[in-house]
C-alpha cells in the first residue's frame, strides 16, 4: 500500500508517538486537574508537556497562550466566533478551506462585511490585492498558510507584518504546514493561529489548538468546568482556561506532544527537504504524462507536498478508485472541502485528484505513481478513442 492522503491525515505515525499514547493510558490515566492524586498530576503534566511543546515550536511568547481544541475547524472557529462582532469587515482569500469560508459565511448573514480577495490560478493571493481592500473597520485578515488543494504557500510573513503596519488582526490557519514549514508567531505578527495535531504534527485524530497573541481579546465560544477557580461562578479570565472548559483530550496531547518532539528531533529543514524533493520528482513526472494537468504552482519550491491533477476524459473518482483498488495507491478525489479553491484553479465542479506526500513516503513510492497514472492516462485514450471510432 502506497498512502498519499497525508493532507487529510498523516499516516503512518512515528512509532513513538504510539509508545506514548500506551504508556499514557496506563501511567497517566487520571483527570488532567481535576484531582489531586498522581493520575491526576501525571495527566496533567502531560497536557503541560504538550502545550510547551507546542509554544515552543511555534516561538510563543508564553506556554499559556496555547489553547488547545478538537482540531483546526474547531480552533477557526473559537477565534472567529471569539473576536468579531457584527458590523466588522473581514478579508480572507479564494484559496480557503470550508473551516474558514463556512463560519464567515455565517458572519456576513449575521451583519459582518466580508471580503474574499482572489486568487492567482496557481493559488497565490497577491499582498498588493490585500492592502487595497483594507479599511476602517476591517478587523481581520484570514490565511490560509498552505493551500489543502494545490500546496501553494502563500506569503504568511509579508501578510503578517502589513496587517502589523495596518493595525488589523491577522489569523492564519495551518492545518496543513504546522510542522513541515517553520512558523515563528512572533516574527510573522501572527495574532492568532489555528492548528491540528493529526497532519504534520503526527498527532493523534480530535486534537488541535489556537495560539492567541497576548492582548487579543477572544471571548469563549463555551464555558464551563476548568478545573481552576471551581470557587467562582464565571469563567476564569486567564488564559488558557477562558477558552478551555471541560476535560482536555489528554490522551491524544500525550500523542501530540510525542509528535512535535520527533518533528525537532529529525529537524523541520530535514522535513521539509523530504519532501520538496519528493514532491518535485512526482510533478516531474506526472507533467511528462500525456494527457495530465498538473495544478498549483509551476515552482516546487513555492509549493508543498499537495499536488492535485486530473487525467483529459477520465472522471477523477473512478481514477482514484483504479489507484485504490488495483495499484494500493490511495488518493482523494472531489472538492476536498474547498469549492472556491476549485473555482479559483478552474476544476469547480468536477474537482481533482489530490495526491500528498508524507515524511514516511519514498522515491519508490512516487515512482510506483507515475508509472500507475501513466497506464491509467494511456488506458484511458484508448478507450476514448475506440468510443469515437464507435
Amino acid at each position: 500500500m502506497i498512502y498519499l492522503d497525508n493532507a487529510a491525515t498523516s499516516y503512518p505515525k512515528p512509532r513513538e508517538v504510539w509508545e506514548a499514547l500506551e504508556k499514557h493510558w496506563f501511567y497517566s490515566g487520571g483527570n488532567p486537574g481535576r484531582s489531586g492524586h498522581r493520575l491526576s498530576i501525571a495527566a496533567g503534566r502531560a497536557v503541560l508537556d504538550a502545550r510547551e511543546e507546542l509554544a515552543e515550536l511555534f516561538h510563543a511568547e508564553r506556554t499559556e497562550q496555547i489553547v488547545f481544541a478538537l482540531n483546526a475547524t474547531d480552533a477557526i472557529n473559537i477565534a472567529l466566533k471569539g473576536v468579531l462582532n457584527p458590523g466588522d469587515h473581514v478579508i480572507t482569500t479564494s484559496m480557503e478551506h470550508n473551516s474558514v469560508i463556512r463560519p464567515l459565511r455565517d458572519f456576513e448573514r449575521n451583519g459582518g462585511s466580508l471580503t474574499v480577495v482572489n486568487c492567482s490560478a496557481e493559488g497565490f493571493v497577491s499582498l498588493e490585492a490585500i492592502a487595497k481592500v483594507i479599511k476602517q473597520d476591517t478587523r481581520l485578515v484570514v490565511v490560509n498558510h498552505v493551500s489543502n488543494l494545490t500546496g501553494t504557500v502563500q506569503p504568511i510573513k509579508d501578510i503578517g507584518r502589513l496587517c502589523r503596519d495596518r493595525g488589523v488582526l491577522f489569523m492564519v490557519d495551518a492545518a496543513q504546514s504546522a510542522g513541515i514549514f517553520p512558523i515563528d508567531v512572533q516574527e510573522y505578527h501572527i495574532s492568532l493561529l489555528a492548528f491540528t495535531g493529526h497532519k504534520g504534527l503526527f498527532g493523534p485524530q480530535g486534537t488541535g489548538g489556537l495560539y492567541v497573541k497576548p492582548g487579543v481579546e477572544v471571548r469563549p465560544l463555551r464555558v464551563g468546568g476548568t478545573g481552576s477557580r471551581s470557587d467562582i461562578q464565571y469563567q476564569p479570565e486567564f488564559m488558557p482556561d477562558r477558552l478551555e472548559a471541560g476535560t482536555v483530550n489528554a490522551f491524544g496531547l500525550a500523542g501530540l506532544a510525542a509528535g512535535v518532539r520527533f518533528i525537532k528531533r529529525v529537524g523541520l529543514d530535514s522535513i521539509r527537504a523530504k519532501e520538496l524533493s519528493l514532491t518535485k520528482s512526482l510533478v516531474a513526472g506526472l507533467r511528462e504524462i500525456e494527457g495530465v494537468l498538473v495544478y498549483g504552482p509551476k515552482i516546487s519550491e513555492l509549493g508543498s507536498g499537495v499536488i492535485s491533477f486530473n487525467i483529459s476524459g477520465l472522471d477523477g473518482a473512478e481514477v482514484a478508485a483504479v489507484l485504490d483498488e488495483q495499484f494500493g495507491i490511495l488518493t482523494r478525489p472531489g472538492i476536498h472541502c474547498a469549492p472556491l479553491a476549485h473555482e479559483t484553479i478552474g476544476t469547480f465542479p468536477y474537482g481533482a485528484i489530490r495526491l500528498s506526500i508524507g515524511y514516511f513516503n519514498t522515491e519508490s513510492d512516487i515512482e510506483q505513481v507515475v508509472e500507475a497514472v501513466s497506464i491509467i492516462a494511456q488506458e484511458g485514450r484508448k478507450e476514448n478513442l475506440s468510443n469515437e471510432r464507435n
